[in-house]
């Protein structure tokens, strides 16, 4: 087999940290192969990538030794822009890659920057969406899409380049189940052009049959390996013990009926009722409920498609969406917009957005009212990122930042609690203490959850809220 890309005793420290340092890593990836990289949360998996694409040295300050070289071209050598033709990459926050505000432009903006004449743009284009099956996405913005619609545009960008290696870090993040048999099925195509596909990912069953090698990652470096045949054979125990997710979830929570489901026993009685929650975006209707009732001290799971309205219904139901005029009843007492702002918390899909302080335990203090310390070191220690208290938040690995922000929603003492992917990037461990930590939560408090993780609604979710087409059609209430 042709060599595809080489590590060759490798070190690297951030000069910001050491999440997600590396320590005399070797690798080789031949041509045409689909390797897998897993482990828990800053192992060093998102780095090979940054490696692999140039974005370490070139963009990543720190200390790099060793040698990388991806189809012959060394690296540190080469200008990152002249590996663009070669590397395409597709990132955990797709928003992070976008340089265009309608899709169609996206998808055509790496085949610009190479040069191309406009006919084979145009054809390249056509092709990629055709085979990716997202022509409804074309001269859409950017702004009005899902977090998972994003990710498939952020592909087809990627795809329409016809880059030779293609690494993808975190891609599932933000995508519902369907979105993901569709990116297996791109994957799948890609592997039958001969692409080779370099792939870290939490979320794992949907890999199998794809992988060629799956490789397992602690403190920087690779200590095992397994053909993807052995790895996907294991069962939900081994791979928890290696701090991995299960391969398949029990329940698949999406195939239930659109309305609010009690799941687990629950003591409340209290309700938080809502009214006219409508909004479009221009003439797109993205939310039409007149009436719903959620109960308080209650852990709920909002579910539904990309796309389906989840994020614009909690946007509202928070007080941050602009030009919003619906209202909340909470105790017999009635809330406008500006007033829920005041009595609820969101933690953001893209947690860099709302990280602003100096270290972490400033961060984790900053919206509260009352400076408690010990309150606050008892959060960091139940999350497991005390030993990070002095770090600065943006230094952190992408599991960890999501940590932070949720110890910063604990601290704020509001009424609501809105989660956006809580465990988007978070390994086994880090979502069982976040499971635990937000039903122990929701005894006090009412907590709402976008997700699609079906793995954390077993764990901590008293009940469904499940959208499509920015309405429900049951109520228990």
């Amino acid at each position: 087999m042709k060599e595809a890309a080489r590590i060759q005793d490798v070190t690297f420290r951030y000069a910001s940290g050491d999440a997600g340092a590396l320590d005399g890593l070797d690798l080789t990836i031949g041509q045409g192969e689909c390797v897998l990289l897993c482990g828990g949360s800053g192992c060093g998996k998102t780095t090979v990538t940054r490696l692999l694409n140039g974005l370490i040295p070139h963009y990543y300050e720190g200390d790099l030794t060793g040698t990388v070289t991806v189809f012959g071209k060394s690296v540190r050598e080469t200008a990152i822009e002249a590996l663009a033709g070669t590397v395409g990459s597709v990132f955990q926050d797709p928003r992070s890659q976008f340089f265009c505000v309608d899709t169609t432009s996206e998808i055509a903006f790496g085949c610009e920057n190479m040069g191309l004449p406009e006919q084979e743009i145009l054809r390249r284009v056509d092709r990629t969406t055709e085979d990716m099956h997202i022509r409804p996405l074309l001269g859409r913005s950017i702004f009005d899409l899902s977090g998972g619609e994003k990710q498939k545009i952020a592909c087809a960008g990627v795809a329409a380049m016809l880059p030779e290696l293609i690494v993808l870090d975190e891609p599932t993040s933000n995508l519902d189940l369907d979105a993901i048999g569709e990116l297996r099925e791109i994957i799948r195509n890609w592997r039958a052009q001969g692409k080779t596909i370099v792939i870290t990912e939490h979320r794992l069953g949907w890999l199998e049959g794809l992988c060629d090698r799956v490789l397992y990652m602690e403190d920087g470096r690779i200590t095992r390996s397994f053909t993807g045949e052995r790895f996907f054979s294991f069962d939900t125990e081994q791979l928890n013990e290696m701090g991995l997710r299960a391969l398949r979830t029990a329940h698949p929570y999406l195939t239930s009926r659109t309305g609010l489901t009690q799941i687990k026993p629950f003591d409340g009685q209290e309700v938080l009722t809502l009214e006219g929650f409508r909004y479009a975006y221009g003439k797109h209707t993205a939310l039409a409920i007149d009436r719903l009732t959620l109960p308080q001290g209650a852990v709920i799971a909002v579910i539904g498609h990309n796309g389906a309205g989840k994020s614009t219904f909690t946007r509202c139901l928070c007080g941050l969406q602009k030009g919003f005029k619906g209202k909340v009843t909470i105790g017999g007492r009635t809330y406008r917009p500006r007033e829920m702002l005041r009595q609820s918390y969101m933690v953001m899909q893209d947690v860099d957005h709302q990280l602003f302080a100096e270290t972490v335990l400033e961060e984790t203090m900053l919206g509260a009212e009352e400076t408690d310390l010990a309150a606050a070191m008892e959060i960091l220690e139940t999350l497991q990122i005390a030993a990070c208290k002095d770090r600065h938040p943006m230094s952190l690995s992408g599991g960890q930042k999501q940590r932070v922000a949720i110890a910063s929603a604990l601290m704020a003492g509001k009424r609501l609690l809105v989660f956006d992917e809580p465990t988007s990037g978070l390994d086994f461990r880090s979502m069982e203490q976040t499971a635990q930590l937000l039903r122990s939560v929701g005894r006090e408090l009412t907590v709402l959850i976008v997700t699609h993780d079906m793995e954390l609604i077993d764990r901590c979710c008293t009940h469904l809220l499940h959208i499509e087409g920015g309405t429900v059609t049951h109520d228990l209430s």
